[in-house]
């Protein structure tokens, strides 16, 4: 039957027209009248999610995305923040050329330095959370700090108290005396994907209420080296200095990120910035509140990635989890039986792809709880269940290096000595060899081996002696040999491929 044939009665039509335009108008009814839940358990202070903006619809794009900033802008604050630091008086550089103090003497500049004080100041950016006046920020934007102002977009200022700070996750909770304050709904940002459309919204250089906007780069960045733990949101959206502690939000004007840092040689902006994701720093804001610190659990392990080369030394299909390089005496660890060398590879069933990933997990479960890792040693798999301690002040250490390739042609050991292990600053009771020198154009030092290095296992044996480390060097052949080795007091694995 050719189209032409087809004859649809009026009256069926008309009842398609209505049809829909009931169907839109319910449609956009339920769009208005949606609104956030509450997200917040602390019990002296319950959080509310704000209202949501006007309805996503192409409509609202006809003109950009006014209609998803306008709301969202007032909620966003200047920081501004001082702080007394003293300083020795400035000297001008030529006093101390030739030249001029041949002429006029040393009477310029050339006394004892006289310390005085400054005041330093900083500006940076928060966003209201409750409508009483909770401001999530980064604690680096009032580190130090001795008085710290708020200035809302309706040109109010209020002295801001602080509630409390966790240099861990860059976090820091503020308080000011005001209400009926414009809040952010609370998003979730574990359901950002690459590709997401977000803004970035702050007061860079102190240009207040300034929108930029870009797409989710990446989520999950880790091992970037400015946090202690690090699960940040990456975003092209332009992020520049005082944009620090500011809002990311999504294209329903969910706050999903805190603005924190950005990847850059000069400082400015050049498409890399990144952000806290919210469910991180509500976390962190919740256990402020109620308790005025951050309670993380604790392992008592160092954890180590799993790179291609330790997969296959560690007996692994692929390279994933992480290898326990380090194990503190009279942890939850030690005391559940896990073991150097040890590869976690789940925590309660999930996967662990990191080391990363694995002191993220730990650190947001509650000390108590009782957690079943599982692990491969020597190459196979058992469950090990784990009490978590509390994390003490000063548990944590810095990562370990990762070296994946060299030969040990090049390298020269010694004995350790009881000075040389007072030099190196090593523990009592801790075996090994000392490095003396490596071929800088070795595969050892392509690896990480470096002079002062403490070589205790070589290929799972433990070196206590030259002899030791010959015999088990002389094992290993022409084969790939797998170090365990001490740096500056970390412990990690370097792999030595064969030549």
């Amino acid at each position: 039957m050719k189209s032409s044939d087809l004859h649809i009665p009026r009256w069926v039509a008309t009842l398609v027209v209505l049809a829909a335009l009931v169907g839109g108008g319910v449609l956009a009814l339920g769009l208005r009248n949606w609104s956030g839940h509450e997200v917040f358990g602390a019990s002296n202070l319950q959080l509310t999610l704000a209202k949501s903006v006007e309805p996503v619809s192409l409509g609202n794009f006809m003109n950009g995305f006014a209609a998803v900033l306008k709301p969202a802008l007032p909620a966003v604050v200047n920081i501004h923040t001082s702080k007394v630091v003293k300083t020795n008086r400035n000297q001008m550089p030529f006093f101390n050329d030739p030249m001029f103090r041949q002429f006029f003497g040393d009477q310029f500049g050339n006394g004892p330095a006289e310390p005085r004080s400054e005041r330093e100041r900083s500006l940076g950016s928060g966003v209201i959370v409750t409508s009483d006046g909770t401001i999530l920020t980064n604690n680096h934007v009032i580190d130090g700090a001795t008085d710290v102002k708020v200035d809302l977009s309706d040109k109010r200022e209020f002295q801001a108290k602080v509630i409390g700070t966790d240099a861990k996750t860059d976090i820091a909770v503020l308080k000011i005396d005001a209400t009926n304050l414009p809040t952010l709904a609370i998003g979730d940002s574990s359901k950002l994907r690459v590709g997401d459309v977000v803004f970035a919204i702050g007061e860079p250089y102190g240009l207040t209420s300034t929108a930029t906007m870009g797409i989710v780069s990446a989520t999950g960045r880790g091992d970037l080296g400015i946090e202690n733990y690090e699960d940040f949101i990456q975003t092209d959206a332009a992020i520049n200095p005082g944009n620090s502690g500011g809002a990311m939000i999504d294209l329903h004007g969910n706050l999903i990120g805190i603005n924190t840092a950005i990847l850059a040689e000069n400082g400015g902006n050049q498409g890399i910035g990144f952000a806290i994701p919210i469910n991180m720093a509500r976390t962190v804001m919740d256990q402020i509140v109620s308790h005025g610190k951050v309670v993380r659990g604790y392992l008592g392990l160092l954890p180590q990635d799993v790179s291609p080369a330790l997969a296959k030394q560690f007996g692994l299909s692929e390279p994933k989890g992480a290898i326990i390089a380090e194990l503190e005496s009279d942890t939850p660890a030690a005391r559940a039986g896990l073991k150097r060398g040890d590869v976690i590879l789940s925590v309660n069933g999930q996967e662990v792809t990191s080391a990363n990933d694995l002191r993220l997990r730990i650190s947001q479960t509650p000390p108590g709880t009782n957690v079943k890792l599982g692990i491969s040693r020597d190459g196979k798999m058992q469950d090990v269940n784990v009490t978590l301690g509390e994390l003490p002040e000063k548990a944590e250490k810095a990562g370990p290096a990762q070296g994946e390739s060299g030969g040990l042609e090049g390298v020269e050991v010694q004995s350790l000595t009881p000075d040389l292990a007072q030099q190196l600053q090593l523990q009592p009771g801790t075996h090994g060899v000392v490095v003396t020198s490596v071929d800088p154009a070795s595969q050892a030092a392509a690896a990480g081996l470096q002079r002062g290095d403490l070589i205790q296992e070589v290929n799972h044996k433990p070196v206590a002696s030259i002899e030791d480390y010959r015999r088990a060097v002389s094992a290993a052949g022409k084969s790939s040999i797998l170090l365990l080795v001490n740096q500056q007091g970390v412990t990690n694995y370097l792999v030595i491929e064969s030549q």
